[in-house]
């Protein structure tokens, strides 16, 4: 009688098991472009997928040449919901008026969190002392799908400097050539710390982070510093300035509005987690910053019970977006 038992017990432990199972829902898949794999857009990809796995979501992090890739990858690609882009780059696509293609991406495109400050890294030999040092050398500014590319060229269009050569090629490309003394200088526009320059630059490079206190580029950037050991090789503070990185989203209808909201909500609800587990770089999230001039998605504003919905901010001049305007007029 006991074995009876015992058979039956088992039978329907089984039972419950296979019937859990097979009701269990299928995980949601979606997708998130980043940049560099070892670029800090990347690793927040990473983190955020880390994260939302727990809640029954499968998110592919993909890697980037940078943010104008991002931009068109979330407007246009296939499963990619989410992208990680700077805030200077959603704003040159905003303004161009003349493009219908950018007007339907500048309508099309929703921000979902403002996320942190990327710090322009200006990285060359220790000849170098400033940023005007760059007049004449020969610098890397990134590929033209980047948005270390764009900030680059604003630089050098708001403070007049003028290199003697601009070299558009990838990040990893430029540190092999500026630690070989093929060019000056590059450029890198990523929160610190970059997981590139912590693994492969060394006291014996010789390489220094330039400081950047050009009062012009002051007037259109905000001014921040790289702290003294934000890498191993870097002694002293450097001030530099930064560009707002930013979470975006396609305004998406039915399924994707709800995934989309449903990974914002987890993101608000879990910023602890993400600053104690991820990276550094989430300590200096703010994902209430007021972001001028962009709209926060509506299906990421319905999950965020805990406060109210956000207003819908007039348009205001920003000094950034007419010095754009200028650089595509010339």
């Amino acid at each position: 009688m006991k074995r009876i038992c015992t058979i039956i017990l088992f039978n329907l432990s089984l039972f419950l098991f296979i019937t859990t199972t097979s009701n269990a829902a299928p995980p949601v898949s979606m997708g998130i472009v980043t940049g560099s794999t070892k670029g800090t857009y990347y690793q927040f990809g990473l983190n955020i997928a880390e994260l939302v796995k727990t809640k029954n979501i499968q998110l592919s992090v993909s890697p980037s040449k940078g943010s104008v890739e991002n931009v068109y990858a979330v407007f246009k690609r296939p499963r990619t919901q989410l992208g990680i882009v700077q805030a200077d780059v959603l704003a040159f696509v905003s303004r161009i008026e003349t493009d219908p293609v950018l007007q339907q991406i500048a309508r099309k495109i929703k921000l979902v969190f403002p996320l942190y400050n990327e710090e322009i890294h200006l990285i060359g030999n220790n000849t170098l002392t400033e940023f005007a040092d760059l007049t004449g050398k020969k610098v890397a500014i990134g590929t033209e799908g980047s948005g270390t590319y764009l900030t680059a060229r604003l630089l050098f269009e708001i403070s007049g400097v003028t290199p003697g050569k601009i070299v558009t090629i990838g990040t990893n490309e430029a540190l092999t050539q500026l630690k070989a003394g093929q060019i000056d200088a590059m450029f890198y526009v990523a929160g610190y710390p970059v997981k590139l320059f912590s693994d492969e630059i060394s006291e014996s490079d010789n390489l220094i982070l330039v400081p950047i206190r050009n009062e012009a580029i002051g007037e259109f950037y905000p001014e921040t510093d790289i702290p003294a050991g934000t890498y191993g090789w870097q002694q002293q503070t450097v001030p530099t300035k930064a560009v707002k990185a930013v979470l975006v989203s396609y305004n998406f209808r039915n399924k994707n509005c709800v995934n989309v909201g449903r990974v914002g909500r987890y993101i608000y609800d879990n910023l602890a987690w993400l600053q104690e587990n991820g990276h550094p770089k989430w300590n200096a999230v703010d994902l209430d910053f007021p972001l001028k001039g962009w709209e926060q998605y509506d299906c990421v504003q319905k999950r965020l019970a805990a406060r109210p919905a956000a207003t819908k901010q007039t348009e205001t001049v920003n000094p950034v977006l007419e010095a754009i305007k200028d650089v595509l007029q010339n």
